[in-house]
């Protein structure tokens, strides 16, 4: 019998998990090639700024590349136009007069641009219309015509590419990255629910928040990406801010569970409450990961009764030691700790509750 070829297999999943990167390299080197291609059949003066505005216009996703053509565009005529202005009206043959207007095509423009970050081309717009009549020996006029030209076929370029090859939504991106969060938010909490206090990695733990912290910004701009899309009706898709603030909710509930029981609870407690909080973490655990697995193929929410039974069982615990006036011989700093877990599961149990409903309208709207 023939094994099978590791290698290949292994080349296979790597493939299937950087899609997304190897998707926009071929767009960035198919808008690089069609941008020096079509510059140098209009025979414009300088086609690296059509190469480079194609590459810079090229993004992630659909909605990021709208953003970005927009402000580069924008950008770029602003500055030419500006730094046109200067150079016609400012006579500067002189290494002198051209330090004065290169600080006057600047230090405007820089504010500008450290103002509205998204206005980043207009002080280098201003700068190359300034200085390029003397590489190329055209008059100020000319350089900021043809700035502008060769700008502007390097955004046609970038967003033809965006659009028409292997096109990524910004939808399909902040499912993918709420996704990773949801692993990351289920491993944690399992981590915290099952392994006794103080025998938690903590350092590895605080890698998971960071990581989750991550992922939610990235989630935050995919989310602004997608309502670009929305805005130019090019997509239909629901919009990802619930299962952002989702999300969100349930990181924090997760940092506050933590917070609970990073120390141990007294002997006795602690014996009547270890099991059902790990079943009850185990549960909430599997309950992210099957809900960010329904993400990814827009499928309904996973079932809730195994997860809804463990948290009854875990508060009815609670409840008995409160009934039983255990809470009472602790100190007010245990009792805290008490309360905040209880109140911490309850909140967590609605907020899993609301990830159902964002899955769900995520699998009507595919439908």
């Amino acid at each position: 019998m023939k094994r099978p070829d590791l290698s290949w297999n292994a080349l296979r999943a790597w493939v299937r998990q950087h899609r997304v990167q190897l998707a926009l390299t071929l767009r960035m080197t198919i808008a690089a090639v069609l941008g020096l291609v079509l510059a140098q059949a209009l025979h414009l003066p300088l086609p690296l700024w059509t190469v480079l505005t194609a590459l810079i216009v090229t993004q992630m996703s659909v909605g990021r590349s709208l953003k970005t053509s927009t402000d580069y565009l924008f950008g770029t005529i602003g500055g030419t136009v500006y730094g046109g202005v200067l150079a016609l009206l400012i006579p500067h043959a002189s290494e002198g007069a051209l330090l004065g207007v290169l600080v006057l095509a600047v230090a405007p423009l820089a504010l500008i641009a450290a103002l509205k970050r998204n206005l980043n081309a207009v002080p280098v717009s201003s700068i190359i219309v300034v200085l390029m009549p003397a590489i190329t020996h055209a008059s100020p006029l000319d350089a900021a015509i043809d700035r502008v030209l060769e700008v502007s076929l390097g955004v046609v370029v970038g967003l033809l590419v965006t659009f028409l090859v292997l096109p990524a939504g910004a939808h399909r991106q902040a499912r993918a990255v709420a996704a990773r969060a949801l692993d990351l938010l289920a491993q944690g909490l399992g981590i915290i629910l099952t392994v006794p206090a103080g025998q938690q990695d903590r350092p590895h733990l605080q890698q998971i928040y960071d990581a989750i912290g991550l992922a939610l910004a990235d989630l935050i701009t995919s989310a602004a990406e997608g309502e670009q899309e929305r805005s130019a009706r090019l997509s239909s898709e629901p919009d990802a801010s619930p299962l952002r603030r989702t999300l969100q909710r349930l990181r924090h509930d997760c940092v506050m569970i933590g917070r609970a029981v990073e120390q141990p609870l007294p002997e006795a407690m602690q014996a009547r409450l270890a099991a059902p909080l790990a079943a009850f973490g185990m549960a909430a655990a599997d309950y992210m990961k099957a809900n960010a697995a329904a993400l990814l193929v827009r499928q309904p929410p996973p079932d809730e009764t195994m997860m809804d039974r463990a948290h009854v069982a875990a508060v009815a615990e609670m409840m008995a030691l409160r009934r039983e006036g255990v809470t009472r011989e602790l100190s007010d700093e245990l009792v805290g700790r008490f309360f905040a877990l209880s109140f911490a599961l309850e909140q967590i149990r609605r907020n899993l509750g609301d990830l159902g409903n964002v899955v769900a309208e995520q699998a009507v709207a595919a439908r």
